[in-house]
């Protein structure tokens, strides 16, 4: 397979170089070939954007909830195709790419619906005669930038609330996730959107990164992605008055009580820590536990996590895949050796040696002080550390302590516990009795401090990203 844009409503083929995709799972297989663009064909995507993006605005939000019901009858009905290349060319274990594949669709079917419901407000007037009242407006051309981790569910939620509130879209996917990108385009391409509604261009980030943010006669951007090209992002946007988003880096803890359910707590961390081999951003990566049962908790965790199958992606009995490119390995493996030299590692699960892979079993590590890097960088991989807190509080002020605020969790059968933490954690999503990593497509999706610029996706919440609000006003008398 190899990629293509889709500018205007038609195909083109990038002309700036191309780069070779294997299968993470099995290195020696080719997936497909990315052909990559140029900023010249970034601009002519954004121009096809601004021609047609008034003619999408001005249709109904039915009209447009019907263009989303077709797109998802489209990804339902090709679900199986779209999960098995995605597995191919990022290493998700085919079990979770079918259920990613499954909430993109539910999340095309959660937007549709928004193109007939209410929109605005009536505001009562001071004045007699005046009738007031807000509305949703679109804000026009939006770039949507995309990671490689959620190669479906991450571009949906960001295309469905954005067309659907009326603007037209500019869609730059990551570079280990492009192929998928242009299999659901082509999906998309089949569902009625006027041409220029919807592109896709394809390149690497940083060569069309300074013409998106610099030059590209965009509305807004919308971000997912490392903490450094966020900040970035965030600062050029800024600079132009243009409406942006960063969704970025999670230190996600998980807290268990002496009180805790154990299995619960030990199931809950290592799905949260390991499965998509820990490529989430909401991954558990600090696991906290209270001093009066660490060392039960502890031999339990490494009972289960010995139990976990590293396997081919494509596999169904994987419970978690490699990591999804060379690059991706090799910053892991640099932490997978940090953790050898300064702290004790708990378990380690022995990569398949069968595979010609990028493979990375689970680690749990133990024994380094909570301001060591393993402890405060994000490591997007199977690598968690384990803490000792000697009671509630000291517990509470150790998952607090990071610069990033995304995920939180913690296992207790204590209600007054729960409640205390709900409120006194730093993060945009606390859990109780919960995995870190997830939320459901009908809530808000985000974080705090420096996980994120503070707006919210999924939900009710990204419409108010992806609009303006106008208020209209007329004397009637």
């Amino acid at each position: 397979m190899e990629t293509r844009n889709w500018i205007g409503g038609e195909w083109s083929t990038p002309s700036a170089g191309e780069v070779v995709v294997r299968n993470p799972s099995a290195i020696t297989e080719t997936v497909g070939k990315l052909r990559l663009s140029s900023g010249a064909e970034l601009l002519q995507a954004v121009e096809a954007a601004r021609r047609v993006w008034r003619i999408w605005g001005k249709m109904t939000g039915a009209a447009r909830g019907e263009c989303l019901h077709r797109m998802a009858q489209l990804l339902e009905r090709n679900s199986e195709e779209v999960a098995q290349l995605a597995s191919r060319e990022m290493g998700k274990p085919i079990a979770e790419m079918r259920g990613e594949v499954a909430r993109g669709v539910q999340l095309l079917r959660y937007y549709a619906a928004e193109g007939v419901r209410a929109n605005g407000d009536v505001i009562p007037s001071t004045q007699p005669n005046v009738m007031q009242y807000s509305k949703r407006v679109p804000l026009g051309v939006v770039a949507i930038v995309t990671p490689w981790n959620f190669p479906v569910a991450i571009p949906i939620w960001k295309l469905a609330p954005a067309l659907v509130c009326g603007n037209t879209v500019v869609w730059k996917p990551a570079e280990f996730g492009s192929l998928t990108a242009a299999k659901l385009a082509e999906l998309f391409s089949e569902a009625g959107l006027p041409p220029g509604t919807l592109n896709l261009i394809i390149g690497k980030g940083s060569v069309l990164g300074r013409t998106l943010t610099e030059e590209a006669a965009i509305d807004a951007l919308s971000f997912t992605g490392s903490t450094a090209t966020g900040l970035m992002i965030g600062a050029a946007c800024a600079a132009r008055n243009i409406k942006y988003q960063t969704e970025m880096g999670g230190k996600n803890a998980a807290v268990v009580l002496k009180d805790a359910n154990v299995p619960i707590a030990v199931n809950a961390v290592l799905s949260g820590a390991f499965r998509s081999a820990g490529q989430k951003c909401t991954a558990t990566s600090r696991i906290i536990v209270e001093d009066a049962i660490y060392d039960e908790f502890v031999q339990e965790l490494a009972t289960g996590a010995l139990q976990l199958q590293v396997r081919n992606a494509l596999d169904e009995r994987a419970y978690l895949g490699p990591v999804a490119s060379e690059e991706q390995f090799r910053i892991v493996t640099g932490y997978v050796e940090m953790a050898k030299t300064d702290g004790r590692t708990v378990v380690a699960v022995e990569a398949p040696e069968a595979e010609q892979g990028y493979y990375i079993g689970p680690r749990i590590i133990d024994g380094v002080d909570p301001g060591h890097a393993l402890v405060q960088e994000e490591v997007f991989g199977p690598l968690a550390v384990i803490l000792r807190a000697a009671n509630v509080d000291e517990a509470i002020e150790l998952a607090n302590r990071t610069v990033f605020g995304l995920s939180a969790s913690i296992f207790t059968t204590n209600l007054a516990n729960s409640f205390r933490f709900l409120e006194e954690m730093d993060a945009g999503m606390v859990r109780v009795n919960q995995e870190t990593a997830g939320v459901e497509y009908q809530a808000p999706f985000g974080g705090m401090k420096g996980s994120s610029s503070h707006t919210r996706e999924q939900g009710q919440s990204a419409l108010d990203f992806y609009s303006a609000v106008k208020t209209c006003s007329i004397q009637y008398r």
